[in-house]
């Protein structure tokens, strides 16, 4: 894959599955070595929050995932959003408290209606893995949108790793749903929680209870999407075109960035490039691509703020084509402009044999 190249997700990037599958999934990935640390077991278990509780997150990161595997038995679970007894929606990430503490908000008085999705922060949210001892980190001190992750994450100098032949430090975002849905979607100002969507209130005579099998909504709209809506077919015609513009969006971005690496490369490789404007084309690349991967790696093709995502992609794309130019400036050599759709418009002549 030309856009994680050098790094694990070239090597694998599957299709998310459901929460019962968390621990087959992760244990079965490609991108997992020997040297891969527990940390990627944080958003994978019901039995994380009791070993946080018992050995601090910071040890349990600095572990080995081998040496972990033993003491993981469980997929995602009640433990992962309930306190034991009580049953209270609660924050059990040590990561996502302290984003929230450095963001100057108590979860505690939020409201049952407002936990009802801050308790999925607790997995669907950006991070990075901090240090040696790759101890998770939720990039929140700045703020929750891209802009403000980017800030952060700047300030620190991050990155997950170098792309290769381009020399720019790059960031991996990581299913951001939570910032997404939060930054000025239309059902989360209208109060809507992801538990209404994704967790329906179901009844068994007398008993209202929510469902748990935490699916797309698409699967059962009638149950998701028709506690509000009367005509679902309207909402399903919605869904539909709001998703083929995000992904045609996303489309127009990936090329962006593809024709934004290729003459970043050959600049870089140029002996008589301008230095000072490679460093803005990799800095420009950086940003382009971590807005790209904020979209992608996000779940619900957009639909989550459909507002947000064209934002985000069309930024993206024209950041990426920015990098094109100073690419092209700074070797001097005004072919790098070219994209793929050029070429695809103007293919070279088949030579005679």
């Amino acid at each position: 894959m030309t856009l994680f190249a050098g790094f694990s997700f070239s090597q694998d990037y599957n299709q998310p599955r459901g929460h019962q599958d968390t621990l087959i999934d992760v244990q079965s990935t490609k991108r997992v070595t020997a040297t891969t640390h527990a940390t990627c077991y944080s958003c994978k278990s019901s039995d994380n929050p009791g070993l946080w509780a018992q050995m601090g997150m910071e040890v349990f990161d600095s572990k080995l995932f081998s040496a972990m595997t033993p003491d993981i038995n469980n997929p995602i679970g009640c433990a992962n959003c309930h306190e034991a007894g009580t049953m209270r929606l609660v924050i059990t990430n040590p990561a996502v408290d302290a984003a929230l503490k450095a963001e100057g908000i108590d979860w505690r008085t939020f409201t049952r209606q407002q936990m009802r999705s801050l308790v999925c922060a607790n997995c669907h949210v950006d991070y990075f893995f901090a240090g040696t001892d790759k101890v998770l980190t939720v990039p929140w001190a700045e703020g929750t949108r891209v802009e403000d992750i980017i800030k952060y994450e700047d300030s620190i100098n991050f990155a997950d790793w170098t792309y290769p032949g381009t020399g720019t430090p790059i960031m991996k975002a990581r299913h951001p749903d939570y910032e997404l849905y939060t930054a000025g979607s239309t059902h989360f100002q209208a109060g809507v929680s992801c538990a209404d969507c994704h967790m329906p209130y179901l009844r068994d005579g007398a008993m209202k209870y929510s469902s748990h099998d935490i699916m797309t909504p698409l699967l059962d709209p009638q149950q998701s999407c028709g506690q509000c809506h009367t005509d679902v077919n309207v909402v399903l015609a919605r869904v539909s075109t709001i998703q083929d513009m995000v992904h045609a969006s996303k489309i127009t971005a990936e090329d962006a960035l593809i024709d934004a690496i290729t003459a970043l490369k050959a600049a870089a490789a140029n002996p008589n490039a301008d230095p000072a404007l490679l460093e803005q084309a990799r800095t420009l690349h950086r940003d382009a691509q971590f807005m790209w991967d904020f979209i992608s790696s996000s779940n619900s093709m957009g639909f989550h703020n459909p507002d947000e995502a064209l934002r985000i992609l069309q930024n993206a794309t024209d950041l990426a084509r920015q990098v094109q130019m100073k690419a092209a400036q700074a070797a001097n050599d005004p072919s790098l402009l070219k994209t793929g759709i050029y070429d695809a418009m103007n293919p070279k002549p088949t030579q005679a044999p």
